[in-house]
């Protein structure tokens, strides 16, 4: 027979992983809101730059007429043999499979890389903990970007690598409190990288959000640039019916929407760059673009960050909300099972006295 002081205190237990289960759940979906926020506030821009630039290459030449090549280099496609991989993942745990998912589609596309040269990004802690245990590093943590560009260039230059694939740079903890300018020096080392031809294509993994039920984990490429404003998707994996249900059903009891964020401003720049007007660019094409084609590749980078940063806390607030509903059900249960515990009990007791009384 159960101990009844044991179920006991395994209900309190219980009750008080609850409490906290649900604080998370709470705070999740508070973070939740200011990261939608953010990523909506941050769209405009985007939005604007990228139509600027299809009203440019629809009134501009892209392309050298005489000799054929492109008048940006991040335009230029080559074979790829030597890829730049950026694996976004989040910081902490308590969300679910949202971390693993991100690394198993990673690894799923280095597989796909095989006999080529990859460096990895990792962005986040779980996924830098993953990528550690099973590529070597190329460049030390503590390393600026500078230096750790220089290691790199003196590493292509030798013409050595730890491996196939390799680390070429960790950032832990800026998801937190996410900064353009941090992503900007991560784009700009990249697009250095591509315009030296060190490496052929840059890639990033990340779950892209649009709501709490239309989430995606996808692998889209950066560089090269195949058609501004359109995502160069590898590889996607939607929801399962399942997960949105959950998330769904987290969602309304925390009080945060569920459709698509839309922006009075997305419309405004989406004209721009339909609009049957004849432009005139005083700078020549090959200078607006390489003006603008790296802030157009900072801000791809920029959107996946605030996107997944959503997503992870969607997933938390998810795995809270379930990990609350776990908890009542086996306090109901406990509870059950205690009291049958007590009812046993007092029932043998009474059949003692009546046995002893009958006795005498």
């Amino acid at each position: 027979m159960p101990n009844i002081l044991d179920i006991r205190r395994r209900i309190r237990s219980v009750v008080n992983t609850r409490q906290i289960t649900k604080a998370m759940k709470v705070v999740s979906a508070a973070k939740l809101r200011r990261a939608q926020d953010r990523a909506l506030a941050a769209r405009p821009y985007a939005q604007m730059l990228t139509n600027v630039l299809k009203s440019l290459v629809a009134r501009a030449e892209i392309y050298d007429p005489e000799t054929g090549e492109p008048k940006h280099p991040l335009l230029a496609q080559r074979p790829e043999q030597n890829i730049l991989l950026i694996v976004v993942t989040g910081d902490k745990g308590l969300a679910g499979a949202f971390s693993a998912n991100i690394t198993k589609a990673a690894a799923r596309f280095l597989e796909s890389k095989a006999g080529k040269n990859v460096d990895i990004e990792a962005i986040g802690r779980k996924g830098r903990d993953f990528l550690r245990r099973r590529y070597p590093a190329a460049a030390v943590q503590t390393r600026s970007l500078a230096e750790t560009e220089e290691f790199l260039d003196s590493q292509a230059a030798a013409g050595e690598r730890r491996g196939a694939i390799q680390i070429a740079g960790e950032h832990v903890g800026i998801l937190g409190k996410l900064e353009f300018a941090q992503v900007q020096s991560l784009a700009e080392s990249a697009i250095k990288r591509y315009e030296r031809e060190e490496i052929d294509a840059v890639y990033v993994v990340f779950n892209e959000f649009k709501s709490v039920i239309a989430q995606r984990l996808i692998v889209e490429q950066i560089l090269p640039i195949e058609q501004l404003g359109a995502q160069a998707v590898r590889f996607a994996e939607e929801m399962t019916e399942e997960e949105k249900k959950k998330a769904r059903e987290a969602a309304i009891s925390a009080g945060v929407g569920l459709r698509k964020s839309e922006s009075p401003a997305d419309e405004v720049a989406e004209k721009f760059g339909t609009a049957q007007v004849d432009y005139i660019y005083e700078q020549a094409p090959a200078e607006l673009f390489r003006s603008l084609l790296p802030k157009y590749v900072a801000i791809q980078i920029f959107r996946a960050l605030l996107e997944s940063v959503a997503a992870e806390h969607a997933a938390r607030m998810t795995a809270m909300d379930s990990a609350t509903s776990n908890a009542t059900d086996m306090i109901d249960s406990l509870t059950l099972v205690m009291n049958r515990a007590r009812q046993a009990k007092i029932t043998k007791e009474i059949i003692e006295i009546v046995s002893g009384a009958a006795a005498m």
